[in-house]
């Protein structure tokens, strides 16, 4: 997959437009993010409903590696907490916490170069509360 391709999966990803899993992931894409396990495309925009339901996500592309059967990605990812809630991905939450993730993800191609396998693997998780203090968190799931 070429950058400029990759680049238009992550503005769209940006954008919470979750037609970009039906043009980047393959039907039956396995996701592996820390411990946490789904499948498929719709299990993919299962997923995603619930934070973007709570959160702003951005993604933020630090260096990108491919070739013609997968992609890596040094990847930065922030999450804003739009509004109070007693259930989120990552627990309780309050508006204004931030959620900071550091770290690798890899992605298989398939012969139609979607993504049909992705590994999402941690550096760092954060935690910044609104008192303004950071917490690291470990795996998030």
């Amino acid at each position: 997959m070429d950058r400029a391709r990759f680049d238009d999966y992550v503005a769209r990803f940006n954008a919470e437009d979750a037609t970009a899993f039906d043009d980047y992931l393959s039907p039956e894409v396995a996701v592996q993010n820390g411990g946490l396990h789904y499948t498929g495309v719709q299990g993919m925009k299962d997923h995603y409903a619930r934070i973007w339901g709570t959160f702003r996500e951005t993604l933020n592309v630090q260096r990108y590696v491919a070739d013609a059967h997968s992609a890596a990605v040094h990847l930065k990812t922030h999450f804003e907490a739009l509004k109070d809630a007693d259930t989120s991905p990552f627990g309780p939450v309050r508006r204004g916490e931030c959620f900071d993730y550091d770290g690798v993800v890899f992605y298989d191609l398939d012969a139609s170069g979607r993504f049909s396998r992705i590994l999402v693997s941690y550096l760092s998780f954060t935690r910044t509360g609104v008192d303004g203090v950071t917490h690291s968190l470990g795996l998030a799931h």
